[in-house]
């Protein structure tokens, strides 16, 4: 057997396994359910905040971000519930409520830190308080980029008006711009899973250390969504089983798969970083054995050489 192949074998055989053996599928839940339960609050928490920034339009753009990249038959009935909560009017940035859904945002921060740890094979060693403030730091930044990308969606049209007599040059540019959709919506996904994989777990990471699974984890979303929008326009019928609760549970059920392709992607960085395969391919490369020759003397010749020396 082909050594390439070997090392495929033991890299996904010891990350399913570990995936299995250490609470995989219950982790898989938790990311689940506190992703939910998160999605809510960071809305309302953005939405308070974008206005402050000037933002007005931090809702609609954030919507589109975080569900443009779902299946329309899944992403449709809580875009459509989320649209409806961020309507209501509140009172003001710094009010009880508004900074209670911070909090309760950064809740679905801890829940990727946490399965993360566990698959990267890490215990936390930083204390609660310093981890908790690092989950609200990243729903703020999070806040403020899609903030940020709020106003510039708001701007760019306004400069398409104009572009021709002003800057003729940048016409192209700013119309593709202009039409972002799905295209921004995946650069986004991909800029929060490697940010999730490099600084939310204990420990320090490369990009080329956790690249590899990240690559995974969006080639497996995209033929999940798939199949499991298929799924549900030929076979499933939720809405006889679950009423009214249907629309939760077909995102519950396809959070829960997106969160075990998450948690095994990082399985996957992990087992490659245990054996090393990183330095076997850059020796591959060199055109120098993958693995390294063992020493030719037994360990016992080896202690008496050095004795006698």
């Amino acid at each position: 057997m082909p050594t390439f192949i070997q090392i495929a074998w033991k890299v996904v055989f010891d990350a399913l396994w570990h995936f299995s053996e250490d609470d995989g599928w219950a982790m898989a839940s938790h990311v689940a359910l506190s992703s939910l339960l998160a999605v809510f609050p960071f809305l309302i928490f953005g939405t308070a905040l974008g206005s402050f920034l000037g933002a007005d339009q931090f809702a609609e753009t954030a919507v589109h971000l975080i569900f443009d990249a779902w299946p329309e038959s899944i992403a449709k009935p809580v875009a459509d519930e989320i649209v409806q909560v961020l309507t209501i009017p509140r009172g003001g940035l710094l009010t009880v409520s508004v900074l209670a859904a911070a909090y309760f945002a950064s809740n679905g921060v801890e829940a990727l830190r946490v399965s993360l740890n566990r698959a990267y094979r890490v215990a936390e060693s930083r204390p609660w308080y310093i981890t908790r403030l690092a989950s609200l730091g990243f729903v703020l930044a999070g806040v403020i980029i899609l903030a940020f990308v709020s106003l510039l969606l708001v701007a760019v049209p306004l400069a398409l008006r104009h572009a021709d007599r002003w800057v003729p040059w940048l016409t192209e540019q700013l119309a593709a711009v202009d039409n972002w959709g799905l295209a921004l919506a995946l650069v986004t996904l991909t800029a929060g899973l490697t940010i999730s994989h490099l600084w939310l777990p204990d420990g320090h990471r490369k990009i080329l250390d956790v690249l590899p699974g990240i690559v995974l984890t969006l080639i497996a979303w995209s033929i999940g969504a798939y199949a499991f929008a298929s799924y549900l326009s030929t076979f499933a019928n939720y809405v006889s089983t679950y009423a009214g609760l249907a629309s939760i549970m077909i995102v519950l059920v396809f959070l829960y798969m997106v969160g075990a392709i998450f948690i095994i992607g990082a399985e996957i960085n992990a087992a490659i970083m245990k054996y090393k395969v990183k330095r076997m391919v850059i020796r591959h490369f060199r055109g120098q054995p993958m693995i390294e020759a063992p020493d030719a003397r037994p360990p016992l010749e080896e202690k008496r050489a050095d004795i006698g020396g």
